[in-house]
């Protein structure tokens, strides 16, 4: 399936205006974390969440009422959220605190929401789904997720540097951790909880993001060997012509699936879908601009490793004692 007929479009033109783009944007995510924070989800954070289902449509207040007449303070402490469709009439209740990490005290906050539910009048209901997590648990699966983030982007910096040159290294890992920054900046931006699910998905668009990108270093290296005298940016930006039918196609395949697991996915994968779709879209955009543009700022006047330096310039003192001795 072809896309583009001879595609000449000039990327690297536009690499400053990319670079200043993406600053503005993970700038703005830094302060909007720094002033409200990045919401945690209960793996990390610890936590009981409880889901509730109600005849009728719940009231949000009622039920933060309910919980603070039976213990003060927990009102406002727990985020109480309508969970899933409108006609399902659930309410996601989330508490920060936990019961001691050990036994059958460790439902002890569970069996204090559901009481303090039954004593509120708001109806019969029954709970549907339950998840609890402590502090010490959070702590660990936060140590984990951030362990294995770094161990990819070590693994990505090897490997890119084993197969081409240190340059494609730091431009392929570049671009990963802008994908990252972004994508946490639009969580932030949105609001979405931090959750195991949402590890998994910037996890995935790592990979993604570097496979886009290696195939366009494999497009420079092949354009090396019959480019050899031309300048980096133009190696480059003709590699990035050459694989753009390629990249379109597999965003929007990826893209398609994505946006329907984020429409009819339900509420527990909105977190994962979302982060599916920026991480899409920025990977694919920093594969283009982001990952080839550092290569060129890497690389400097410098020549890629196969390709041929500029000549020197002709001395015209030398030409013209040549030209005295000719004759």
């Amino acid at each position: 399936m072809k896309i583009f007929d001879n595609p000449n479009f000039n990327f690297v033109r536009w690499r400053w205006h990319a670079i200043a783009l993406s600053w503005l944007v993970i700038l703005a995510g830094l302060v909007v974390i720094g002033k409200w924070g990045l919401p945690r989800g209960v793996e990390f954070s610890g936590g009981t969440i409880v889901i509730v289902k109600f005849q009728q449509a719940p009231d949000v207040q009622s039920v933060r009422n309910a919980l603070d007449r039976a213990m003060p303070g927990m009102g406002q402490n727990s985020i109480v959220n309508r969970y899933g469709d409108a006609s399902a009439n659930q309410a996601m209740i989330r508490v920060p605190t936990v019961g001691a990490e050990a036994g059958s005290s460790l439902s002890a906050t569970k069996e204090a929401v559901v009481a303090a539910l039954g004593k509120g009048n708001l109806g019969t209901f029954e709970v549907v789904g339950t998840e609890i997590v402590g502090p010490i648990v959070g702590e660990q699966l936060t140590r984990q997720g951030t362990l294995a983030t770094i161990l990819a982007l070590g693994g990505i910096l090897v490997y890119v540097a084993m197969r081409f040159q240190f340059s494609f290294a730091v431009g392929a890992v570049v671009a990963t951790v802008h994908d990252l920054l972004v994508t946490m900046a639009f969580l932030a931006f949105f609001r979405y909880d931090l959750s195991l699910n949402v590890i998994a998905a910037i996890l995935t668009i790592t990979g993604y993001s570097v496979q886009d990108t290696i195939v366009i270093y494999d497009r420079v290296r092949e354009n090396l060997r019959s480019m050899r005298r031309d300048k980096i940016e133009d190696i480059v930006n003709k590699s990035v012509n050459q694989t753009l039918g390629r990249t379109v196609i597999t965003a929007g395949a990826t893209l398609l699936s994505v946006i329907a697991l984020f429409l009819f996915g339900g509420e527990v994968l909105h977190g994962f879908a979302f982060t599916m779709l920026v991480g899409v879209i920025t990977g694919t955009y920093s594969s283009v601009f982001i990952a080839a543009a550092i290569v060129i700022i890497w690389q400097g006047k410098k020549p890629l490793k196969g390709q041929a330096a500029a000549p020197a310039p002709a001395s015209t003192g030398g030409a013209r004692r040549t030209g005295r001795r000719a004759s």
